[in-house]
């Protein structure tokens, strides 16, 4: 798998060019894998990067610092990829432009203090490889000891691409 990754990233390079024109991002892997397992970035893409974002309260009348003050991994996801949808398209990008992702999720407590990646995929999914947005990030899920917040499960952080505006430009030219 890693080597045909690695063909497909070098078959990117080589059909990129020298030319910031005919540069364009690639995503590479398996169409019915949940991720990419690589991401090609050329030359003349504008990179932004995103801090772990981490889940609103979705009911302040719930003790503080509570899971139930901001729900299940599902809906902390779902909260998470909303604020982070919300940072790119202040930048003018979209979950299209997602290149990696990196996903932290502590043990839930009524799952015997296993991370939910079940939870967390049925968000993903809401968002990633969709008929509407079918570009999946390179990503990593991992099982942390805790978060900064008392009851957050889940804190995500993303770096997003896309094609330098005048490399766009001189493409449409051709």
């Amino acid at each position: 798998m890693k080597t045909l990754a690695l063909l497909a990233a070098s078959a990117a390079i080589a059909t990129a060019g020298a030319g910031a024109a005919n540069a364009q991002i690639v995503h590479v892997g398996d169409a019915k894998a949940a991720i990419a397992s690589a991401v090609f970035v050329p030359a003349g893409s504008d990179t932004f990067y995103v801090s772990g974002m981490t889940p609103p309260v979705i009911d302040p009348a719930a003790p503080k610092g509570t899971k139930a003050s901001y729900g299940d991994t599902k809906t902390q996801t779902l909260g998470v990829l909303a604020r982070l949808e919300d940072a790119l398209k202040e930048h003018g990008m979209g979950f299209g432009d997602a290149v990696m992702m990196r996903v932290y999720l502590v043990g839930d407590p009524d799952l015997g203090g296993k991370m939910d990646f079940a939870g967390m995929m049925a968000a993903y999914t809401t968002k990633f490889g969709t008929a509407d947005q079918p570009n999946k990030p390179a990503r990593v899920t991992m099982q942390v000891a805790s978060l900064v917040g008392p009851g957050q499960l889940v804190e995500i952080e993303l770096q997003a691409a896309k094609p330098h505006m005048a490399a766009k430009a001189a493409a449409k030219k051709k």
